[in-house]
């Protein structure tokens, strides 16, 4: 899929962390077309994606699409991604529908209790890292300030998805449904890795109608340590 944006200039700068602000939390549900039981999570993720304080984001898997349905949103990248979660926390398979909130707790998406439960957790904890975005026309401008130091080097990400599409599906296990998806990944790309020492300051070009997330992560599979988004 060709990158929606441009990698303008990475730098670090010293400087002293200003105040960390509320931090969203992030939401991941690995879902399928081709899945019967994913549209029950695929209408929760379009529930919490309308909280303030949620980042919510549909990644599509492609390792349902043998069984009668192309998933077009689908990217074997974030098939691998799903997999460096299950790898990092000691799971041997992957399955959907699958959230993954704070980079941390994995929940079967479609259990709307439990989701609420740990996004109260998650929303309740101090964050890491303060995540500041300015758009001006398509630039962007990211800055990052850790609060404390990381005990592992942050994987800094910018990501840009679709808020919705209503599908007709013909084929497969949801056959004869139509189905509207939010949030979907269009492309998730590594700015670039940090430290936690000083400022991390980055700018990119996106187009001014495509909404936009930046993450700063654990590694690339571990907790979210802070996100900020632009609509």
């Amino acid at each position: 899929m060709k990158r929606l944006f441009t990698l303008i200039t990475v730098f670090w700068m010293t400087t002293t962390a200003s105040a960390i602000a509320e931090q969203a939390v992030v939401v991941e549900l690995f879902t399928s077309q081709g899945c019967s039981s994913c549209p029950p999570a695929d209408k929760i993720l379009g529930e919490i994606a309308k909280r303030d304080n949620v980042i919510a984001l549909a990644l599509h898997v492609d390792y349902w699409d043998y069984i009668g349905w192309k998933d077009q949103f689908a990217q074997p990248k974030f098939t691998k991604r799903q997999r460096d979660y299950a790898r990092a926390a000691g799971e041997r398979t992957i399955y959907t529908p699958q959230m993954v909130i704070g980079g941390k707790d994995h929940v079967i998406g479609s259990r709307p209790n439990r989701i609420t439960e740990l996004l109260k957790e998650h929303t309740a904890r101090i964050p890491v890292v303060n995540v500041q975005l300015k758009r001006n026309g398509t630039q962007i401008s990211i800055e990052a300030d850790a609060a404390s130091n990381l005990s592992r080097t942050a994987a800094v990400q910018l990501v840009t998805y679709r808020a919705s599409a209503t599908v007709d599906i013909s084929r497969g296990e949801n056959a004869g449904r139509r189905i509207t998806y939010h949030n979907i990944v269009q492309d998730w790309i590594d700015i670039g890795d940090w430290n936690g020492d000083g400022t991390f300051t980055a700018s990119a070009e996106v187009p001014v109608d495509v909404p936009l997330v930046v993450l700063v992560q654990s590694g690339t599979d571990g907790a979210m340590l802070g996100a900020a988004h632009l609509r």
